[in-house]
C-alpha cells in the first residue's frame, strides 16, 4: 500500500492533541505530537512516540526525561507553534517536577524515561509518571488532518 493511503487511514482515528516538553542545559524545548498513550496503571506508564527525523528525539535521549502537555481546545497556537508554525505569541512556561510544562493546558504530565525502544521510523520512550496537574477544560482534536473540537458533551448510558 502507499504510505498516503496509510497516512490517510491513520488520520481516521480522532486523537488529542500534545505538546511534549523536555530541558537540556537550561533550555525548554517543544514538540507537537500525537503519538501518546497510557500503558500501566501499576506503575504508572505512559508512551510517547517521536520520528526519527525530528531534533526533539535527541533532547529527550539526552535529558531522559520529557512532559506531556494536552492541549485544551483554546491553544491550537501551540499546536501550530511546536509543529514548525510559530505565532506573534511569546510561549511561557510553568514547570512540574523540574520540566517545562505549558499553562492552561487540560494536563500536565512530567516523566522520565525507564525505557526506549526503536521501531520503524520513530522511537518510542516509556515514561513513568512522577507527577500530574489536571484543569477541567475541554480538550483540542486532531481528525482527518483538521482541528476539532467537541460541541456537546453527553454522557453515554
Amino acid at each position: 500500500m502507499d504510505d498516503r493511503l496509510f497516512r490517510d487511514a491513520m488520520g481516521k482515528f480522532a486523537t488529542g492533541v500534545t505538546v511534549l516538553t523536555t530541558e537540556n542545559d537550561g533550555v525548554p524545548h517543544g514538540m507537537t505530537a500525537n503519538g501518546f498513550m497510557s500503558v500501566s496503571l501499576d506503575p504508572k506508564l505512559v508512551v510517547i512516540s517521536i520520528g526519527h527525523k525530528a531534533k526533539f528525539l535527541e533532547k529527550v535521549s539526552a535529558s531522559q526525561k520529557f512532559a506531556v502537555n494536552i492541549l485544551s481546545e483554546e491553544q491550537e497556537q501551540y499546536s501550530r507553534h511546536f509543529a514548525g508554525r510559530p505565532g506573534d505569541e511569546a510561549v511561557l512556561f510553568d514547570t512540574l517536577q523540574g520540566l517545562p510544562v505549558l499553562n492552561g493546558v487540560v494536563a500536565q504530565i512530567a516523566c522520565e524515561v525507564v525505557s526506549t525502544h526503536i521501531e520503524g521510523d520513530h522511537t518510542l520512550f516509556i515514561g513513568k509518571v512522577l507527577d500530574l496537574k489536571l484543569e477541567d477544560k475541554n480538550p483540542l482534536l486532531f481528525f482527518s488532518g483538521q482541528y476539532r473540537q467537541l460541541n456537546q458533551f453527553e454522557t453515554v448510558k
